[in-house]
């Protein structure tokens, strides 16, 4: 199963260089774990007028970017919030499904389109408390690392 993150807006600095820190680790702990691949794909923010259209637009443009058969997780500040253990136990449940694509979808400013939460699979929120999109991407890099460390029974995570 490859793992892919789609953002919308583009990254520089630190939070850019950690996520592509946790990417990269990503992609070598996974391999033992049936991970493919992993990357990132990041589209323009919408410039419409209005915020349900911007939304719209860039909910058509990520839903372009995944395949009928990857599995959709998308963060939203009203999903649910999972424990580290719970959430390997998530991914491995989506790789034993034998899911071609695991693909989690950080939308814009304005949050997810209706198009991308009705596709989702799982909607997940990483805190209740408001954070840059920039450091929700580097968050979510780090925790599907450590989810996989988990899998792999890696001593990053300690209970």
């Amino acid at each position: 199963m490859d793992i892919n993150f789609l953002a919308v807006g583009r990254l520089k600095g630190p939070e850019q260089e950690l996520c592509d820190r946790y990417l990269a680790r990503i992609g070598s702990m996974g391999r033992s774990l049936g991970i493919g691949k992993c990357s990132l794909d990041v589209i323009n923010e919408a410039r419409a007028g209005s915020v349900s259209l911007r939304k719209k637009q860039e909910s058509d443009a990520l839903l372009k970017k995944i395949t009928d058969k990857s599995v959709l997780v998308a963060l939203d500040e009203n999903g649910k919030s999972l424990r580290s253990q719970k959430f390997a136990r998530q991914i491995a449940e989506f790789r034993d499904r034998g899911a071609p694509g695991l693909v989690f979808v950080l939308g814009g400013p304005d949050g997810h389109g209706e198009g991308i939460l009705q596709r989702a699979e799982l909607t997940l929120s990483l805190s209740d408390m408001t954070m840059p999109h920039g450091l929700a991407r580097a968050v979510l890099a780090e925790q599907v690392y450590r989810a996989l460390t988990i899998l792999g029974n890696h001593p990053y995570h300690r209970d």
